[in-house]
C-alpha cells in the first residue's frame, strides 16, 4: 500500500501535535520524547499505519488523562487510541472488525467562551462499553476525520 507510515513517522506527527496542544493559558507540555518514542514503538511494533487523526482537544471523559490524543489505524485494520500528556501515555487497542457501531455526527456546539455556535464533526467508534471519539473543528481536521471514517467503514463494510 502506498502512503503507509511507520511508528517513527507517527511520533513526528505527535511532536507537531504537542506544540499545538498547549493553550495560551496553559503550561507548555513537558514530554520526554525519547521515552514516548519507545512507548509508541512498543505499542505499534512493526505495524504499518494507514491513517492517523489527532484530536487537538481531549474528548469528554479523557480530561484527567492527558492533553491530546491520537487515533491510529494500521493497515491490518487495528485501531489504537493513544492519550498523551506531560508524564502520561496510555493506549487502547481494538480491531475494526470488533466495532459494534460507527457513527458520524455533523452538528453545531455552543462555544460559551466565545458566545457563539461553532460547527463540529465527530466520528464515534463504539465497541462494548467503550467509545473512541475523533473530533474535527476546522476544515483540515474535517478532511482527516472523513478520510479516517472512509477507511474504517470500507474495512467494516466492503462493497462487494
Amino acid at each position: 500500500m502506498v502512503g503507509l507510515m511507520t511508528a517513527a513517522e507517527v511520533l513526528e506527527k505527535v511532536k507537531g501535535a504537542a506544540v499545538t496542544a498547549t493553550g495560551p493559558d496553559e503550561r507548555a507540555l513537558q514530554i520526554d520524547y525519547a521515552a514516548l518514542a519507545t512507548q509508541i514503538k512498543a505499542a505499534l511494533g512493526d505495524r504499518k499505519v494507514a491513517r492517523v487523526h489527532i484530536n487537538r482537544f481531549l474528548p469528554e471523559g479523557y480530561e484527567e488523562q492527558g492533553r491530546f490524543n491520537i487515533l491510529v489505524l494500521t493497515s491490518g485494520k487495528v485501531l489504537y487510541d493513544m492519550v498523551i500528556g506531560d508524564s502520561y501515555f496510555r493506549y487502547d487497542v481494538v480491531s475494526v472488525s470488533d466495532l459494534d457501531k460507527v457513527q458520524v455526527i455533523d452538528a453545531v456546539w455552543e462555544n460559551r467562551e466565545k458566545r457563539q455556535e461553532e460547527p463540529f464533526l465527530s466520528l464515534r467508534l463504539m465497541h462494548a462499553d467503550e467509545t473512541h471519539l475523533l473530533l474535527a473543528l476546522n476544515d483540515d481536521e474535517r478532511k482527516s476525520l472523513l478520510a479516517f471514517a472512509d477507511v474504517v467503514t470500507a474495512a467494516r463494510h466492503p462493497e462487494r
